[in-house]
């Protein structure tokens, strides 16, 4: 008798949900492992999601509304002397560069859509599937009964999330500093064109994370207000702050058989399979990469070939793996160059900077990549 599910994805996150949807689109049965958890404090999380993301998840049926998915007309970065790099959506002859996009309300949403598609079951506990999908994030469990090793290289550096009320309107702006001491902020647009609200993503060492997050939140407003030169004037925090410690990760194998039933297999995807530093923002995005590829690699299979089929299934982490080392150089190469605190490291970093905003056609062309457009 054939098993009632072809697949089971563990983790109901945002990638594991969208894969899900994606799945049952093509008349897979999916059991997605979605077990009850306690109410959790305020969720403060907001992605940049890519042209590419946001078509996907539209695809689906899932993208907010404008309040929620507030679209970016520029970015600015800015060293930590006076360089600058600036990207405009006008000069890439597109609506946004990127959406920046609320986790609860896309959550809400993908979560909705799980509950009516018709080919997804959802369930308490894992269930047997001739595959198996882990999407638990980077603590994963299951990659760890698996026995499938974790390398993972720790940034100096932990992140603080929060979100600020500002007396100036954001402007469709994403902004983002570099400092001398190897600290990155960044003030992501919320709530609409006209809003403003901004999601704040702070990178700072590790050693500063206690003092930071004991201050009052009058004292760490004050605190954001001088790490970005009071670019929005006054603001105000409203909402409480999370911390986490940055890593660079990535999983030694990304398919395999399952130990306990070597005729099934298991593959990882998102943050299971890997991690990178948020200051590009493309974490989500490559995960989310991770669930069309497998989705399109499972559509297109030979008639002959089970979904369990480890030749296939290392189509998709060939794929992926390539994807995920081009964003990884991308992402530690620039923590690294911002790390170095000697003088002529700062000066050819920010002399590379404005040389790179005047570079015209590779500048373009890393904005493209960085859509997921190139």
């Amino acid at each position: 008798m054939a098993a009632p599910h072809d697949i089971c994805i563990r983790g109901a996150g945002i990638v594991g949900r969208t894969l899900a949807l994606l799945l049952a689109r093509e008349r897979l049965r999916v059991a997605l492992v979605a077990s009850p958890t306690p109410p959790a404090a305020a969720d403060v999380r907001a992605y940049a999601l890519s042209p590419s993301a946001r078509a996907l998840l539209a695809d689906l049926r899932c993208w907010p509304d404008e309040r929620a998915a507030t679209p970016v007309l520029a970015m600015q970065v800015s060293g930590d002397r006076d360089a600058q790099v600036v990207f405009t959506a006008s000069a890439q002859r597109v609506p946004a560069l990127n959406w920046i996009v609320d986790v609860p309300t896309l959550e809400g949403q993908l979560a909705q859509a799980c509950q009516y598609q018709s080919g997804i079951d959802l369930v308490d506990a894992p269930v047997a599937a001739p595959l198996t999908v882990v999407c638990e994030g980077r603590a994963s469990r299951t990659r760890a009964e698996l026995g499938v090793e974790f390398d993972t290289t720790p940034y100096p550096q932990h992140a603080i999330a929060t979100r600020l009320d500002c007396e100036l309107p954001h402007g469709q702006v994403a902004r983002q500093w570099f400092t001398a001491s190897g600290e990155i902020l960044a003030l992501l647009p919320l709530d609409g064109p006209q809003g403003h609200r901004v999601a704040v993503v702070w990178s700072v060492r590790a050693e500063r994370v206690a003092e930071l997050m004991a201050l009052e939140d009058g004292a760490f407003a004050a605190a954001l207000a001088d790490a970005c030169g009071h670019a929005l004037g006054a603001v105000e925090l409203c909402a409480p702050r999370a911390t986490w410690p940055l890593l660079l990760a990535k999983a030694r194998r990304w398919v395999g058989h399952l130990p306990d039933r070597p005729q099934d297999s298991f593959v990882l995807a998102g943050d299971a399979a890997h991690a990178m530093h948020p200051l590009a923002g493309q974490g989500l995005n490559v995960g989310l990469g991770d669930a069309a590829e497998l989705a399109r690699v499972l559509a297109a299979r030979e008639s002959w070939r089970g979904v369990g089929d480890l030749k296939l299934l290392r189509r998709y982490e060939r794929a992926r793996q390539g994807e995920w080392l081009r964003m990884r150089l991308a992402t530690d190469g620039l923590q690294l160059l911002f790390d170095r605190p000697e003088p002529l490291a700062i000066a050819l970093r920010n002399w590379g900077m404005n040389l790179f905003d005047a570079s015209g056609p590779i500048k373009s062309g890393v904005a493209r990549l960085a859509m997921g457009t190139a």
